[in-house]
């Protein structure tokens, strides 16, 4: 029995609760949080006391201040404008531009708090030009946005209400809980009583806590990682044992919205622009240069904005980045062994290498492509580049079980130095479990890194933050995606590695948002990636 049932049409969820737990508000009358029967401490996930409170003072987020049991009462994308605030005939490039994005209600009335997710950018679609805008809450319904002026020409201002205070607030509570929302399949193969050859598919999903089962009693096979701790279950086989588990596969998803919730997340108020200035901006020539002078190296922060697009060619603040043309790729990874690791978005860069540099030819490795593992060489300029998904939780199609290797551990049995690259990312598959979970998996993937960069110093290891266009629902999510960046950003704040954003990448371009992004963007961030590889 799952550890939530439907009765008299109230869902009882459990929660995850931090070490000193909010007090969680009375959802509406179709909902009603359980009593909590399980804590996951700071020890749980493997960090300080101190650095626990640090990262719940990062991921705070504002949420309405009552109750709310209608829909009228959101955020509405309809009424809710954004102004320029004193537009000027012109500006000079380099100068910066104020918004003021004023939030209401579906009755035209001003909200009077904050926690509502905007996304801004400045854009010019002829000169396929964009610049992202970090939107500051101002906490009273009201929020501000100030955009660098970076190109010559004009800009226009675009503002879209990604989800309302009130659907954040229902993503803050799944997001903590141990509702299922993803359901995983294992695959058992083996010889029966009578020797006939029997397979068998049961669910499977991630055990996380004391009582973290997502179904009641002894009833699971147990998969528990020696080095990580991580405990992956399944139901256990009716003819088979557990010693017969061999593939490992995507399963279903589960919504725990309750009717009136559904109505929230409708496509009608969600992932909805916004109306407000559409006057043009006109920026006018400026002599000052606003590309970054610094060497592309580890340790450095990235700054708001962290670049532009213009014609199509991302431009860097972070630091001198450069296009690569194909023979120049080839040069910069001769005599280097790259290792990436995570989700598709990684394949993703795989797939360019493979596709652009001179001579790289896949190995037969005698998997499946889009699963992996895969390896390719090129033996003229001694390159090999690896890519492997991330361990569980996975949402990958069927393979072997035996194929997903949690990443701390893989990176446990590198060698490192000046010849190695390491580029991992875990976001994606990571936003349908809570948050402690992904607090104690970046701690082992931390604890990891920081030995190997003990033993070979000289390692670049480079981490590719999540990208924006995942599904607005309330499985994976955009907003889930940002509070992971966070988390990762802030783990990793004072290790000397490369947090490569791409989330602003991803954001202010003109394509439509893909949780792949379009082929022009992986170029830019294939650019960035080698430019910290082998920096000008």
């Amino acid at each position: 029995m799952a550890l939530w049932g439907l009765m008299n049409c109230r869902i009882h969820v459990r929660r995850f609760y931090s070490p000193h737990p909010k007090h969680a508000l009375q959802n509406n009358n179709s909902i009603i949080i359980s009593k909590p029967d399980m804590e996951i401490s700071h020890e749980d996930m493997g960090i300080s006391y101190d650095e626990w409170k640090s990262l719940q003072k990062a991921l705070d987020w504002p949420s309405p201040d009552q109750e709310i049991t209608q829909l009228d009462l959101s955020t509405s994308p309809v009424h809710s404008t954004f102004s320029i605030v004193g537009l000027n005939e012109s500006y000079k490039v380099g100068e910066k531009i104020h918004v003021t994005i004023t939030a209401r209600d579906h009755n035209n009335n001003l909200k009077a708090y904050g926690g509502d997710f905007f996304q801004a950018k400045l854009f010019n679609l002829k000169l396929k030009a964009g610049v992202f805008g970090e939107v500051v809450d101002n906490r009273n319904g009201t929020y501000s946005v100030a955009f660098l002026l970076p190109w010559e020409g004009q800009a226009q201002v675009s503002v879209r209400l990604m989800h309302s205070s009130e659907v954040v607030q229902i993503l803050k509570k799944y997001g903590e809980s141990s509702f299922p929302r993803s359901h995983y399949k294992g695959h058992f193969e083996g010889p029966g009583p009578n020797g006939a050859w029997i397979r068998e598919v049961v669910e499977c999903n991630l055990k996380w806590g004391p009582n973290g089962s997502w179904i009641k009693g002894n009833c699971c096979c147990e998969y528990k990682d020696a080095k990580t701790g991580t405990v992956w279950q399944c139901e256990r086989p009716k003819a088979l044992s557990c010693d017969y588990w061999v593939f490992h596969e995507n399963g279903h998803f589960q919504s725990p919205l309750n009717p009136f919730e559904k109505k929230l997340f409708a496509r009608t108020v969600t992932n909805k622009h916004i109306t407000g200035d559409t006057r043009a901006i006109n920026v006018l020539p400026n002599n000052a240069d606003l590309g970054s002078k610094d060497r592309c190296r580890s340790g450095l922060t990235t700054p708001v904005p962290a670049g532009f697009y213009f014609q199509d060619v991302w431009k860097s603040f972070v630091c001198k980045t450069k296009h690569f043309s194909r023979t120049e790729m080839g040069n910069c990874l001769k005599n280097k062994i790259v290792y990436m690791m995570g989700d598709s978005t990684t394949r993703q860069w795989f797939e360019y290498f493979l596709r652009t540099v001179p001579g790289l030819k896949r190995m037969d490795l005698h998997t499946n492509p889009k699963n992996g593992p895969v390896m390719a060489v090129e033996l003229k300029n001694n390159i090999i580049v690896h890519w492997r998904a991330h361990g569980y939780p996975l949402q990958f199609r069927k393979m072997p079980a035996a194929d997903l290797h949690y990443i701390s551990n893989e990176i446990d049995y590198i060698t490192g130095g000046r010849h190695t690259v390491v580029v991992f990312t875990i976001f994606a598959h990571l936003v349908f479990h809570p948050i402690t979970f992904y607090v104690h998996k970046v701690a082992k993937i931390r604890q990891a890194v920081l030995a190997l960069l003990k033993r070979a110093p000289t390692t670049t290891v480079i981490i590719k933050s999540g990208n924006t266009g995942f599904t607005k629902d309330e499985y994976g999510n955009d907003w889930y995606r940002m509070q992971l960046n966070t988390v990762m950003r802030e783990m990793f704040r004072d290790i000397a590695v490369v947090y490569l954003d791409v989330w602003q990448m991803t954001s202010c371009h003109y394509t439509v948002e893909d949780i792949h992004p379009a082929g022009v963007i992986v170029s830019n961030e294939i650019d960035m990636l080698l430019s910290y590889i082998c920096p000008s």
